[in-house]
């Protein structure tokens, strides 16, 4: 079964108002890193919560950061990787909460 549908879709963040142009990877805003709960599988467009994912935390890694979604509808948690447009102020500061979210 596929996992990934590769969607290019321009959105305005819910969270922030910013106008986001996709490229067919982009889930979430470049600025305050937030996401909406919309798919199942990576562009599938099935999720029926359509809740805001806000970020909690953020690690790094060899070439960006993993941020970590919460959906404050529902619950859910997704780790989704970096875009090297978003916010490295935004990112950094999410990676204090990783000891609180991740035990460390």
């Amino acid at each position: 079964m596929k996992k990934f549908t590769r969607r290019i879709e321009n959105f305005v963040c819910a969270y922030c108002g910013a106008n986001v142009t996709g490229n067919g990877y982009t889930n979430h805003c470049p600025n305050c890193l937030c996401s909406m709960h919309v798919d199942n599988n990576p562009g599938d467009r099935a999720a029926e919560c359509g809740g805001c994912m806000r970020p909690i935390a953020a690690s790094p890694v060899s070439d960006g950061f993993i941020i970590t979604h919460k959906c404050e509808k529902c619950g859910k948690t997704i780790r989704q990787k970096s875009a090297p447009c978003d916010d490295t102020d935004a990112l950094i500061a999410l990676t204090a909460n990783n000891d609180f979210i991740f035990g460390k």
